[in-house]
């Protein structure tokens, strides 16, 4: 488009044309001139430099190994998932893995991985191109592998750019090689070697993940995140033995053992366990509200569910309620369902490479057979199959649905009022400063965006203690992905209470509104819940009415690694040329020592004595948030009702005996 003003043609966008005030007059000046593009703007890079430059398509978000979802993690995956399709072929029941550091003495090495199979072994002619040219590989072969969690040629790729050394050794029918990389670089080559030592056949990769700036920064592996990975590989593959460090992991009865070990709260009535050649589920009732579910997709976690955990949990409501062939809602029929299903796919779809999601609509390629009418046939017949069976199972169950039943027409009684009134403080709320980009969003399609720089996940809401602590973060803020919640001072202790009371509590109705998690969390608005308070005695006891709420009732939002609670400095300590925020004793001392003689501290006794300016660097790209997580042995129903409970003398006598006043600290 151009637009002609005193006698200049200029070029106008029409996006600056759609913001501009009508009728007014446009000057030469008022202009900004669009970038030059040309053909020297266009780029070409090979796979290595593509992988390195915009590695969130690969791998994700980078991370540093703090939370369970960060690239460093996405790197073993990829890694074991190879390891894992040998076993499903059949080939090599042991996978061992070990994490440990490159140097005892220097930690800023990193970690070496070193992941070993007793597989096939990959050809040793084609073992360069196999972990270095993307789209290379033996899955696109189903004569090799059938219903493999490799699909794209790209995993092992990934990893070998994203590392500072990657090496691969096979042993495979008598003869052996070794090639080793340095960022993605061939730096050695053995060549094809006869072997007559004693290693098995199979498959050796080694990597160091690259701590260069702007990749895996300062990272280190947390050797709980990768234990849960451990046993989620061995819930899906009865049979299979994982040796981490030197612990083995291994499962008898799949998804059965992954619900025992997992649920937080008991079960009502015994695990139902039902399982066929293509697929396994797992279900049963408990007392917490909501519902949880766990699925796989050819042995890979679809931490966000898709189209088979759709289906599964459509099947369970509508088999249980024509079961009992009575007019429930299936809200009631799954209100404290936990299940578990884990199938088998030929060429899978999933919604990004870190194959969070399933997208197929398809058992395989060919078609003729929908995933959702897979999933609910098996469920109808066997399910349904099960509860004739298991009379003493179907009338706990009952019980238990009927509850549901009269709980939510308890609620019903006072929802509309409550809804009515959160939607009229929502349209203006004074407390609720909202982001632009949240993360139920409709997914943009990969022409919209690029694929590594995905707001919807980094789509947060911060809960602050008052205004004067909300105050610094609004305005440090980034708006597109970050809103903030003001509390007014200390929330109700829900602990104990019922869904009725909660509900008629205003501020945790318009929180609840704000996260928009009442029908479950298909609908959530933001994929990270900051809990921010200041880091004194009533701001811990604001963080543990919080969480007290969040476990009481949503659970699940604490389990899918929603919930966060934010790290904030307790003191600055700066001379003249430099400045450090520390955030415990320790790292005061040390910048104390390091920055003598005489520097200036001072301590933060809240989050409203933080400068805006100096808290963008403490919720922005160095934020530092410690992710709440939820384990069977965690004893969560004992540790609320010790803390949260009305056993007050209990508690005063255990503060007094295990007090601790700053003059012993020092």
């Amino acid at each position: 488009m151009f637009f002609l003003w005193s006698k200049t043609i200029l070029p106008f966008h029409p996006t600056l044309l759609a913001n501009y005030p009508h009728n007014y007059p446009i000057m030469a000046e008022d202009i900004k001139p669009i970038s030059t593009y040309n053909e020297d703007n266009i780029v070409h890079l090979d796979d290595r430099e593509h992988i390195r430059r915009r590695p969130g398509m690969y791998i994700g978000k980078l991370g540093d190994g703090n939370h369970s979802d960060d690239g460093i993690y996405v790197l073993i995956k990829e890694t074991i998932d190879n390891s894992i399709d040998e076993f499903r072929m059949n080939e090599g029941k042991v996978v061992e893995i070990s994490v440990s550091p490159v140097s005892t003495t220097d930690p800023s090495l990193g970690e070496r991985v070193r992941v070993r199979d007793y597989g096939r072994g990959i050809p040793l002619g084609k073992m360069v191109e196999a972990v270095s040219i993307l789209n290379t590989g033996g899955k696109y072969d189903t004569k090799a592998f059938k219903k493999s969690v490799g699909l794209n040629g790209v995993g092992t790729k990934a990893v070998n750019a994203l590392s500072m050394d990657f090496a691969v050794e096979v042993w495979r029918e008598g003869k052996t090689r070794r090639i080793a990389f340095h960022q993605g670089h061939l730096i050695e080559d053995s060549d094809i070697q006869d072997y007559t030592g004693s290693e098995k056949r199979g498959t050796l990769i080694e990597f160091v993940p690259d701590n260069s700036k702007g990749l895996f920064e300062n990272y280190h592996f947390r050797t709980d995140f990768i234990e849960t990975m451990m046993r989620n590989y061995a819930y899906l593959n009865i049979g299979l033995t994982l040796v981490f460090n030197g612990k083995k992991y291994s499962s008898k009865n799949g998804l059965l053992d992954l619900l025992t070990e997992n649920m937080t709260a008991d079960s009502l009535y015994p695990i139902i366990h039902i399982k066929d050649e293509d697929i396994e589920i797992a279900l049963t009732h408990s007392n917490q509200t909501g519902e949880e579910y766990y699925s796989f997709v050819n042995g890979q976690h679809t931490i966000q569910g898709g189209t088979h955990q759709a289906a599964f949990r459509e099947a369970i409501g509508r088999t249980i309620k024509e079961f009992y062939n009575k007019n429930f809602e299936l809200s009631d029929i799954r209100s404290g369902v936990v299940g578990a299903i884990a199938i088998n796919v030929s060429e899978p779809v999933f919604e990004s490479q870190t194959k969070v999601k399933l997208g197929s609509k398809d058992m395989s390629p060919e078609g003729g057979l929908s995933v959702n009418k897979f999933v609910n046939d098996f469920v109808k017949q066997q399910l349904d199959n099960y509860l004739h069976k298991h009379p003493e199972i179907t009338e706990v169950m009952l019980q238990k649905i009927q509850e549901s039943e009269r709980e939510r027409k308890a609620i019903a009684g006072v929802t509309k009022e409550v809804r009515e009134r959160a939607k009229k403080i929502m349209l203006n709320n004074p407390k609720l400063r909202d982001c632009q980009v949240h993360f139920s969003d409709a997914k943009p399609t990969k022409s919209a965006k690029d694929a590594d720089d995905d707001l919807r996940q980094e789509s947060s809401i911060f809960i602050t203690e008052g205004l004067s602590a909300s105050g610094s973060i609004t305005k440090s803020r980034d708006v597109r992905t970050q809103a903030v919640f003001s509390l007014r001072g200390k929330p109700l202790n829900t602990y104990g209470l019922n869904k009725v009371d909660v509900y008629k509590n205003e501020e945790f109705g318009c929180l609840q509104a704000a996260l928009n998690i009442e029908d479950g969390l298909d609908n959530l608005r933001y994929n990270k819940v900051i809990i921010a308070t200041d880091a004194d005695v009533d701001g811990m006891h604001i963080r543990l009415l919080m969480l007290t709420y969040f476990l009481q009732f949503f659970p699940e939002l604490v389990k899918k690694g929603h919930v966060y609670i934010l790290q904030t400095p307790l003191f600055r300590v700066k001379n003249k040329k430099e400045t450090r925020y520390c955030y415990s004793e320790e790292e005061r001392v040390q910048a104390i020592e390091e920055l003598k003689p005489n520097p200036e501290i001072t301590r933060f006794k809240g989050l409203g004595e933080i400068s805006p300016d100096e808290f963008k660097g403490f919720i922005g790209k160095g934020i530092r948030l410690d992710q709440v997580t939820l384990r069977k042995e965690d004893a969560v129903a004992d540790l609320l009702s010790f803390y949260m409970g009305k056993n007050t003398t209990e508690r005063q006598n255990f503060i007094i005996n295990n007090l601790v006043v700053e003059e012993d600290v020092e």
